[in-house]
């Protein structure tokens, strides 16, 4: 494939392999070695670049990032972010003068990572460095390091102008042409932002011979605001679900918050995280929760369907061969909505559940409840019996106590790496009974505690 991109400011023109890495390509293509292998599958940060596009600059893991996906994109590594001259960037000399970096096999990323977030003012530091892993100094110092640097001025080196480039066969620019490329090749692998399919190549050494890319199909990348509605195109990026989201879905912001790292949320999308099936993604479970209907194409037949009759089984999906999905739509309101997140790690870590619950009360009577969970069963899916037991019952604790009782006629959970059959259970009737303490009042966060 040929693909035309710029690195650290100079124009590639570069033939190669669908499925080779931005990573592999920098260290053995370009003997650009500051970039650093270490998980190999987005979960550690060494790898982190920035990638400039017609949205702006973003961090990105090197290591599922497929040299195709940059395309018509400008890339910085670390050896681009000092200037030509050597002059270091803010967030390099703040790391010297603060003592940020130790052994420095991790300081690359860091310094990727920081000097992305530098150039769009950001200061919300925790969560910018949260897919980044240090051992040896703590993160102490890199943070005073990323706070100190703040009122610096971006250098002018960093503004990156993405190159004009011409339409390519496997990165389609109009769903037009994707949905008529589909049909025709149901065998190809719909790569959106690798996060997963990257996995495939770096993990389990698959060979992807008909990858189809979606990064310039502008079509799905369209977020649209109506009065009762949030819709969002396939291909939004998780960190523009988690903008749209803070204003009209709190809980379920929080929990976006928490999906992967910033790397991850700024590759990863909302359409390849439904279409993938996973029993434990996490946006399922909240879209279920609020009755979200998904949209799907095959050529030019349309479809749509409530996002819970995706899901048929585990690795299977109500989906024909040759069908995308385009995009999800979601109620705007939702004031009732809770969603909670289990894990080992609060940030960057898979749950082991996540629970959403839509419980809608009026006069002290159940009126409504739509439950959903993840990392309970095969795929995502409601707890309709704990629903029916609510549903025209008093709004009390009594209740409460009934219905919890009936998660074990939803979900036959499976013991795992990440829990017990028997935590799962457990964990989902202390959800219903959290969600009941916060309505009643009760702080029931951990993170909101004080003395």
């Amino acid at each position: 494939m040929e693909i035309t991109f710029l690195l650290n400011g100079e124009t590639m023109r570069v033939t190669a392999q669908p499925t080779t890495t931005l990573l592999d390509w920098l260290r053995n293509g370009r003997g650009l070695c500051g970039t650093k292998e270490g998980c190999n599958e987005g979960d550690c940060g060494a790898c982190t670049v920035m990638v400039t596009d017609d949205s702006g600059a973003k961090a990105l893991n090197a290591c599922i990032l497929f040299l195709p996906q940059l395309h018509g994109k400008a890339v910085r590594t670390v050896e681009g972010i000092a200037a030509p001259d050597g002059t270091l960037h803010p967030v390099q000399q703040a790391m010297i003068d603060h003592h940020g970096s130790q052994c420095g096999f991790c300081t690359p990323g860091f310094i990727a990572a920081m000097a992305t977030a530098h150039l769009a003012g950001r200061t919300d530091h925790d969560d910018v460095l949260a897919g980044n892993l240090c051992r040896c100094t703590g993160y102490a110092p890199i943070i005073r390091a990323a706070k100190a640097a703040e009122a610096q001025p971006s250098p002018d080196w960093m503004q990156d102008t993405p190159p004009a480039v011409e339409t390519v066969p496997y990165a389609p620019e109009t769903l037009d042409a994707l949905a008529a490329f589909y049909a025709a090749n149901p065998d190809a692998v719909i790569v959106a932002g690798a996060t997963d399919v990257g996995l495939w190549v770096t993990k389990q050494l698959r060979d992807l011979p008909k990858p189809l890319f979606l990064h310039r199909c502008t079509d799905l990348q369209q977020v649209e605001v109506t009065d009762d509605a949030l819709h969002f195109g396939a291909t939004v990026t998780m960190t523009a679900v988690l903008d749209v989201l803070r204003d009209h879905h709190p809980s379920y912001a929080e929990l976006v918050r928490r999906y992967g790292s910033d790397q991850v949320r700024n590759a990863a999308t909302i359409g390849g995280n439904i279409a993938n099936g996973s029993p434990i993604g996490d946006n399922p479970p909240a879209l279920i929760a609020l009755g979200a209907q998904l949209h799907l194409r095959r050529g030019d037949a349309l479809r749509e369907m409530p996002i819970e009759a995706f899901f048929l089984d585990y690795g299977k999906q109500n989906r024909q061969p040759g069908e995308l999905v385009t995009g999800v739509t979601l109620p705007r309101h939702a004031p009732d909505l809770r969603c909670y997140k289990i894990s080992k790690r609060f940030d960057q870590d898979i749950s082991a559940v996540c629970g959403c619950f839509n419980i809608s009360v009026v006069e002290g009577v159940v009126a409504s409840a739509r439950i959903a969970f993840g990392g309970m069963s095969g795929i995502p899916a409601r707890a309709t019996t704990v629903e029916q037991a609510l549903i025209g019952q008093p709004w009390t604790q009594a209740t409460v106590d009934v219905a919890a009782g009936s998660f074990s006629d939803d979900f036959t959970p499976l013991s795992d790496m990440r829990a017990s059959a028997a935590y799962r259970l457990e964990v989902a009737q202390n959800l219903l009974h959290r969600y009941f303490a916060q309505s009643q009042g009760q702080a029931a966060n951990v993170l909101e505690v004080s003395a």
